[in-house]
């Protein structure tokens, strides 16, 4: 079993990362294997909305690094996605990064790409929208028909 992380911050080994890193040790500890892969200083594109991706299970356009994470997410059994708040909301990388995806996952539906995955998603806040944070990342999971991993206060 292996679980892919997206560190979506802007700060390498910063707090989002020591969340994804305290996740990693627990599932380290039950013999899964874990990935990370952190997105600061790397630019990933938004979707050009060209719908060349129906029925090549990847994007077409090979500007960033989006076809290599894209395969290993489709590769993983559990996917953790994490982001620090910034205006209340997911980084620009992330949100980049998951609407490409939703995108080449929706124009190849039927090959159930990340389909009943599992999902979790960790957040870095100083104030408020950390909720608005969890509540993308968590959408994303749902429109895949994922399963999110749930938490309690």
């Amino acid at each position: 079993m292996k679980v892919l992380a997206v560190n979506g911050s802007a700060r390498k080994d910063g707090n989002t990362a020591l969340l994804i890193h305290t996740v990693f040790e627990e599932l380290n500890k039950e013999g899964i294997e874990t990935e990370l892969i952190q997105l600061s200083g790397k630019v990933i594109e938004p979707c050009k909305a060209c719908w060349a991706c129906g029925g090549k299970r990847n994007c077409v356009h090979k500007k960033d690094l989006f076809q290599e994470i894209f395969e290993k997410m489709t590769q993983a059994d559990g996917i953790l996605l994490g982001s620090p708040v910034y205006t209340a909301n997911i980084s620009a990388n992330m949100q980049a990064l998951l609407e490409r995806a939703s995108v080449v996952t929706d124009m190849n539906r039927n090959d159930n790409l990340l389909q009943r995955k599992v999902g979790v998603a960790v957040t870095a806040a100083r104030r408020g929208g950390a909720l608005n944070t969890l509540d993308a990342m968590n959408h994303f999971f749902m429109l895949q028909g994922m399963y999110i991993v749930g938490s309690s206060y």
